[in-house]
């Protein structure tokens, strides 16, 4: 069963939206996410998610700074008819040996 991600998205109906989400809590130490994150809408299929990939450069999620390698970026489109709440489910991989894999949910509203 995915996680919630700490992070909340707001956004308004016709934007686009880049994500950061980070992972560092749940990596063990100096383990690192690795490959192409699979990112999807869980109940619908009406947000455009695009540029999904693992962070190349360190980041400030919520006034903290994530290294690299330790947070998943996409960004999302919503259509100027959307409104409402959606979930989009990530999951990713890290390159710990055996590998582990995170599946967590971002709650992303539009109004």
């Amino acid at each position: 069963m995915p996680t919630i991600a700490i992070q909340r998205g707001e956004m308004s109906a016709g934007a686009a939206r880049n994500v950061a989400i980070d992972f560092t809590d749940k990596l063990d130490t100096g383990e690192l996410l690795t490959g192409t994150p699979t990112i999807t809408e869980v109940t619908t299929s009406d947000l455009t998610l695009s540029n999904k990939a693992v962070s190349t450069a360190s980041l400030t999620i919520l006034g903290e700074t994530v290294a690299i390698g330790k947070a998943v970026q996409f960004k999302v489109s919503a259509g100027s008819g959307l409104l409402g709440q959606y979930t989009v489910r990530i999951t990713v991989s890290t390159d710990a040996t055996p590998a582990q894999t995170f599946v967590d949910d971002y709650v992303l509203d539009i109004r």
